[in-house]
Order: structure tokens, then sequence, then C-alpha cells
């Protein structure tokens, strides 16, 4: 037994994501209830006292009053309201001085908002795209970015607000999904150009960290109605039904290809500031040439609800079991504190 007690801070959402259901997509981000429930039932499993608490606007009062006897807090959560809501919930943890598994509030910050993360990987020489921000539907599309681009929210993930009408080739249709991603999720849209070539997510653990084994997303043998990418209907729809069968892990690459990508995520890492585990999104162009396009705290949804989730599917390629893999992400934050080892932003 572990002897710890954990608080498990979490969002829970009571619609699954709908394409066709806009209102259902805002939430993306956050988890169904039975991934809490069966969260919840692994934690206990590895040892741990869990105090559960909801990352609602109630939850600064619930980690005040339980703050003497968290030994660590798990932070699953997203944050409430707000393009800055991944801050929230580490910001009320270092204010009551409680530790934390994953990162501080400023890196979880400038990894969900997409144009901060390509700004300072633009500024460290970390490969990723050119890109855009739409304020309004009114901006001038820049002269260096041609079509085929695509559109996305620019703080969201879970590819909530990405669809097959991301992908745009014409003003029209670029000026019509600005407008859709300003009016749904009420923040700019983020514009950059869309790849064609193979593309990827690179779990991380550890400090320093290193890469679990390689997913590729096998976008050949999507039904002709999807397009080729990780969209909405195709993470959310098909992914499931097909039990994952549009992708594969450990990816079959090139040695050439995989230093490449090796060198993108460990730039990544290091340069948005990351701690004990995070997932890297990626995409090539025509050739081995990897671009990061996202940088995510992952989603740990349990095998018995989910065998698709591609942090623990990740795991269980590289022979970690789930209560494994929670324990180690644990063990590596408490090691942060007990070394005394912070990041310096």
């Amino acid at each position: 037994m572990n002897n710890l007690t954990l608080a498990f801070l979490y969002n829970v959402r009571h619609k699954y994501p709908d394409p066709k259901d806009p209102g259902t997509i805002v939430d993306a981000d956050f988890d169904d209830p039975d991934t809490i429930s069966w969260m919840l039932k692994h934690f206990k499993r590895c040892g741990y006292d869990v105090i559960p608490i909801e990352a609602n606007e109630k939850a600064y009062f619930s980690l005040y009053e339980n703050r003497e006897k968290i030994d660590i807090a798990f932070n699953y959560a997203e944050g409430m309201y707000g393009n800055d809501r991944e801050a929230q919930i580490p910001a009320m943890l270092e204010m009551l001085s409680i530790p934390y598994t994953g990162s501080s509030p400023l890196t979880r910050e400038n990894g969900h908002n997409k144009a901060r993360m390509k700004d300072i990987l633009i500024a460290n020489n970390v490969s990723t795209l050119p890109f855009q921000v739409f304020k309004t539907s009114k901006d001038k599309l820049d002269k260096g970015l041609f079509f085929p681009l695509i559109v996305k929210p620019v703080a969201q993930g879970s590819s909530a607000g990405i669809t097959n009408s991301s992908v745009v080739a014409t003003e029209k249709e670029l000026y019509k999904q600005v407008l859709f991603i300003l009016d749904l999720f009420k923040q700019p849209a983020l514009v950059e150009p869309f790849l064609s070539g193979r593309e990827f997510s690179v779990p991380m653990i550890g400090n320093p960290p290193k890469l679990l084994p390689i997913i590729e997303s096998k976008h050949d043998i999507l039904p002709k109605k999807y397009l080729p990418l990780d969209s909405l209907e195709v993470k959310w729809i098909f992914e499931e039904e097909s039990k994952g069968a549009n992708f594969s892990c450990p990816a079959k690459i090139s040695e050439s290809l995989k230093k490449n990508i090796q060198e993108a995520c460990f730039g990544a890492w290091q340069s948005i500031g990351y701690r004990d585990f995070c997932r890297i999104d990626l995409r090539c162009n025509g050739g081995e040439d990897p671009y990061v396009l996202d940088i995510n705290a992952p989603g740990l949804i349990p095998p018995e609800v989910s065998k698709t989730s591609y942090f623990p599917l990740s795991a269980r390629v590289a022979g970690i079991e789930y209560d494994e893999l929670l324990k180690m992400i644990i063990d590596e934050a408490r090691k942060r504190y007990i070394n005394k080892v912070q990041i310096i932003q």
C-alpha cells in the first residue's frame, strides 16, 4: 500500500461530443462520468486514499479544507472557463503549497494556447508551421500563407472544432470556418498550412523525459467521407467504432524520421517547460520533416472505458499497465518535490 492521500482533480462532461451538435463540442476536453469513476477505482487499487474534487468553482474551497491531509494532487483538470483555464488548478495548488502532478500554470497555458506555444517553439528553433491568429472574421490573410489551410480554435484540445470543414481551399471557405470558431468557442481561430504527410502522436514521461512507443495515424484506411486528419469525427466516432484500427503503435518509421521526431519532441518539451508527462502531436510534409502541431496534457482514459486512449495504449505497448502508469506519473512528481527540483520558467 502507498499510504498516500491523493487529491484527484478532474472536469466531467455529461454529453458525448457530437459533430452534429455544436453545443456538445465545447466541453470535449472534459471526461465522461465513467472515465472518472474508473480512474478513482484504479487509484484505490494502487493503494491511495483518494479525495475526488471536481475542478469547478468550488474546487478551491475543497483544496483549502483538505490541504493538511493531501500528500499530492493528481491534476487531471482542464479548468472551467476562459482561454487560460488550464492554469487555474495548478495556480490554486501552488497558492496552497500542495504538491501536484504535471506542469506549472505557465507551462500548461503556454501549451494549451497553440499560438503562444508556436511562438515559443519558433523562438527556440523547434520545427513548427507558420501561422496566423484571426481575432475577427475581417482580418486579412497573411500573404505568406497558401491554401490548403486548416482552421482551429486557438485554445482547445481533443480535436474540438476540427472537422472536415476545417480544411479550407478558398478565402470564402476560410472566413466561413473562422466565423464558426469565433462564434462557437468565443476565442480566436488559428490558421496554418494543412500538411498531407504522415501524422504521429508521441507520449513522453519522466524528468528527464523518455519517449513511449510512437503512434501513427493511418489516414489511408479512413472511409472516404473523412478527410485525412485526426478530426472530431475520426477521433470520437470512427476511432471508437473501429477499435483503433486507424492507428498503429509502434509506428513503422525509418531511423532518420525517428531521430527527427525525437529532436522535435525533446525540443518542444524543454522549450515549453513540461514536467512528468505530456503528449506531442506532429505531422510531416511530403518528406520526413516533422512539424509540431500540438502539445497536450494527455487523456488517460482507463482500458475499461476505451482501448484507444493514446497515452495508456502506448504505455501498454511498452509493457506498462494502467495502474503502473498512474503510479509512474505520481512517483515522477513526488521525486521533484523530494529533490526540490523545479523547472524555472
